[in-house]
């Protein structure tokens, strides 16, 4: 599934998006997220996209 533009989706579309695609496993052996998102909450390392600042592209960059 392709993300929300930012021109047609709401905030809480894309927060939605950024959820289902990024869910925690609890399991950081397996998943890796805590450590492709340096830590942070994927609805934080993505609130520029979420907020509609930048596109979820420009958003992933930061954390490649």
């Amino acid at each position: 599934m392709r993300p929300p533009e930012i021109e047609n989706s709401t905030e809480e579309e894309r927060r939605e998006y950024i959820k289902n695609t990024f869910r925690c496993i609890a399991d950081c052996d397996m998943c890796g997220l805590c450590t492709v998102f340096r830590g942070k909450d994927p609805e934080v390392a993505y609130a520029d996209y979420i907020n509609g600042k930048r596109v979820y592209l420009d958003a992933s960059k930061d954390y490649r």
